[in-house]
């Protein structure tokens, strides 16, 4: 059955104020269950973790429901889901938990194409621990990272290969499971930031070859929480810095602090919604999750085939990159007009969308692209529509005609 777009965007109330959101890269908008969800948590009688009172044993649900409904998510196991602040917070955790144990002549391995929250903590803790860092670069012209590269950059002293299934400046997806295999050929670890791709399409981190994976809930109409999965038996053999009295037991011993319980209560329902994208589907949530986002996937890749179709045939626009595999993120320059003011006249016109480098430092450092602005990018989501891309276009095609709304 064609997915229900209608349906889809009714779970949304933000979008009744009207605006073209094209900046699912930087954060979608939240659905309804989630917003009750939260909303309840926080009105209900609240207590730290305890199963002496019903407060307490209440929040030990909310930790217990978020680490099931990711792992539901991400094809994982509930005792292998970490959360956190954000994938940022998780991800340097981890960057000096695993460093601590490095040494010089070590190597890591970073790419050009990944998000600077998958690229510094690694080159960070490499430096604190005399260890030599390896660049994986991508192709100028398709915005490509070829898997086969990975074989003359990992080898016996390779500790960590750290890699992006989605790239969210160009929407690239690698070949993960073949760059895994070279890592873990020579005994190195992988870490996975999946942040761009888990909220556009069916996910499963044993598939990818994934040793961690981390994601965003605020990515996939959730509140602002993070999660990185492993494997329980590979958090047993990590001990991170911590608190002395804090659990040790896995995966908590890598959780700082008190979490939010009502977001915690927001990341199990925004995994809720998406088991719900499908409404014919039925079986474990898990089954429904393949079903919803499988069909989420179909319906953006029309939306994501129209903008490049409308983007080439408009005088002035250039498409950074043309890979084949890609996330419906799509970064461009209008001839004439810089990214921040391309963005402003889009802005003026209701379109919500992000300009610059959005933290893929390394991307437009090595286009050569950073010092005039970096890019504009559209980034779709699945509550996104054909009549919201075929206006972005029609507005482009006025301002690549010289029509812009903004006086100066």
């Amino acid at each position: 059955m064609p997915f229900d777009i209608a349906r889809t965007r009714a779970a949304y109330p933000a979008l009744a104020e009207g605006f073209v959101h094209l900046d699912g890269a930087g954060g979608t908008q939240t659905a309804a269950g989630v917003v009750d969800a939260v909303t309840a948590a926080m009105r209900a009688a609240v207590g730290n973790r305890s199963a002496a009172f019903a407060p307490g044993r209440r929040s030990l649900e909310m930790v217990a429901a978020a680490r099931s409904a990711v792992a539901d998510l991400l094809g994982a196991e509930p005792d292998g889901v970490v959360l956190g602040p954000s994938a940022t917070a998780l991800t340097y955790t981890l960057a000096r938990t695993l460093g601590a144990g490095w040494r010089p002549g070590d190597e890591v391995v970073v790419s050009r194409l990944d998000h600077d929250a998958n690229v510094r903590p690694w080159v960070q803790a490499a430096e604190a621990a005399g260890a030599t860092v390896r660049w994986a670069e991508f192709d100028r012209d398709t915005a490509e990272l070829p898997a086969a590269r990975y074989a003359e950059l990992v080898g016996e002293r390779t500790r960590l290969v750290a890699v992006t299934a989605g790239s969210n400046a160009t929407g690239t997806v690698p070949d993960v499971a073949a760059i895994a295999a070279t890592a873990h050929a020579a005994g190195a670890l992988v870490c996975v930031d999946g942040v761009h791709s888990v909220p556009h399409g069916p996910t499963d981190v044993a598939a990818l070859g994934a040793d961690f994976l981390v994601t965003s809930a605020y990515k996939w109409s959730g509140p602002h929480l993070a999660a990185m999965v492993a494997a329980p038996a590979t958090w047993e053999r990590l001990r991170p810095a911590k608190l002395l009295p804090s659990s040790d037991a896995v995966p908590d011993r890598f959780e700082y602090g008190t979490p939010s319980f009502p977001l915690l209560a927001g990341v199990a329902a925004a995994v809720d919604h998406l088991a719900g994208l499908d409404p014919t589907a039925t079986g474990s949530r898990r089954e429904r999750l393949l079903a919803g986002l499988g069909a989420a996937q179909a319906y953006e890749e029309a939306l994501l085939q129209r903008l490049l179709a409308g983007l080439a045939a408009l005088p002035g626009v250039t498409v950074l990159g043309s890979p084949v595999r890609r996330c419906p993120t799509v970064s461009f320059r209008l001839a004439g007009l810089s990214p921040q003011r391309t963005q402003e006249e889009l802005g003026a016109a209701g379109f919500c969308l992000s300009a610059g480098d959005y933290y893929a430092y390394e991307y437009f450092q090595a286009m050569g692209l950073r010092d005039s602005g970096g890019a504009v990018r559209a980034s779709l989501y699945h509550y996104n529509t054909a009549d919201e891309v075929d206006r972005l276009l029609g507005e482009l095609d006025r301002l690549a005609a010289g029509g812009g709304r903004m006086a100066g």
